[in-house]
């Protein structure tokens, strides 16, 4: 089975190749790959104590995130290297400064495993949620390195629990220790006999508490949504999103919309200024003055939504016509109860919150009318979100506890 797999990653990597003629993505990953030992052979520093982690994309990132930011509070002698998979985690975390190497993953293949672990010697090597790379994991051991794999989800119809998926399944106790989100998880490895997991639930929650704590004062924001408590925060966007929410406001004057787009392009952002027939401000062109002349504030930068939640009496997060939401828990920190569209069942977090009654799912403008009519009078609703996302921190400290011993 090892040499089937392998193979199959060296015609993965031939295809990644031919796609790279014709796909920026595909290049990206290919000179991203090429490239990584070159860079790890000039940055890493031999003396050193490495602690790997590795994402495959920007959503694992988030999840270890919190991990790497705390060990590095209490251990700050230890150094992390941070590894992606995907051009879009890669991509945007290049510089991120809470590693001191940043890097694509080599193609998991034996000779890039092998030569992978004997530069950067981890004193550990932590996977996150779904990422399994049985060379890495295979030289690793090998290299009675230590593995955990957190923030894991696992469901029946994995490779793991198939009758030709043996050699899979035993790959899982190469790891020291697997934490996983939820008690689904947990019983399926045990009804496996994989005993080295233990439920730790979700490091995204810290994530969003960290934020919360943090979270940034806007005078701006504060300009517009004063003396009004009917105020729509919609994070991340997409066209049917807005198409719903601009008909909401055009019949509810009474009520503030921030908008805030996935995409903030020229292109998006004259598409919202149809549907608005332009009237709003955009945030990059706002003062104090002309915010108080609209009642839809379209937010065309990036990196304060999590923030500009704290402004809100109701979130609406986008996605949910689409492939999936966005990132619930943002909002739902600060209190407050959280619409989206009918596609969020790959999202435990909004399945639960939709089971405690901190969330809402429309799939049309009447469902939403009714919906937003109903939240600016229910006050319990954003108190459930808030509770429901406190009750479920604590993930980091308890990785962090077993990481430590």
């Amino acid at each position: 089975m090892k040499i089937i797999y392998s193979t199959g990653i060296y015609l993965y990597g031939i295809a990644i190749f031919i796609a790279s003629l014709f796909n920026e993505k595909a290049r990206l990953l290919r000179n991203g790959q090429h490239n990584a030992f070159k860079l790890l052979k000039e940055k890493v520093d031999p003396n050193a104590h490495y602690v790997w982690f590795h994402a495959a994309s920007l959503g694992e990132f988030e999840q270890g995130r919190p991990v790497m930011e705390q060990l590095k509070k209490e251990q700050p002698d230890i150094k992390i290297l941070l590894t992606f998979f995907s051009p879009s985690g890669y991509e945007i975390r290049k510089n991120y400064t809470g590693a001191d190497i940043v890097s694509y993953l080599p193609l998991d293949i034996p000779g890039n495993a092998w030569s992978f672990v004997n530069l950067v010697k981890p004193s550990k090597a932590i996977f996150i949620k779904y990422e399994f790379w049985p060379n890495y994991l295979l030289a690793l051991k090998a290299a009675n390195v230590p593995v955990y794999s957190i923030s894991a989800i696992f469901r029946q119809e994995q490779v793991f629990f198939k009758s030709y998926g043996k050699w899979y399944k035993n790959l899982l106790a190469t790891f020291q220790h697997i934490f996983v989100q939820d008690k689904v998880s947990l019983e399926l490895l045990e009804e496996n006999n994989i005993k080295n997991a233990s439920v730790c639930g979700d490091t995204r929650f810290d994530r969003v508490y960290d934020l919360f704590s943090q979270t940034k004062q806007l005078p701006l924001i504060e300009e517009f949504v004063k003396s009004t408590e009917k105020v729509i925060v919609a994070g991340s966007t997409w066209p049917k999103d807005e198409e719903l929410l601009v008909r909401y406001l055009k019949l509810h004057p009474d009520v503030k919309l921030i908008l805030v787009p996935h995409e903030v392009h020229y292109a998006h952002i004259s598409e919202i200024s149809k549907l608005l027939d332009g009237k709003f401000v955009r945030y990059s062109e706002a003062n104090n003055e002309n915010v108080k002349t609209t009642n839809c504030l379209v937010v065309d930068v990036i990196g304060i939504l999590s923030s500009i939640y704290r402004y809100a009496n109701v979130a609406y997060i986008g996605g949910g016509f689409g492939v999936g939401i966005h990132n619930t828990l943002e909002a739902a920190v600060y209190g407050i109860p959280v619409v989206f569209g009918p596609n969020y069942q790959k999202f435990r977090e909004a399945k639960e919150l939709i089971a405690v009654g901190g969330a809402f799912s429309i799939s049309n403008y009447v469902v939403l009318e009714a919906q937003l009519d109903a939240l600016f009078k229910d006050k319990e609703a954003g108190k459930i979100a808030g509770e429901y996302v406190k009750e479920n921190t604590g993930a980091t400290q308890m990785i962090l506890n077993l990481l430590a011993n």
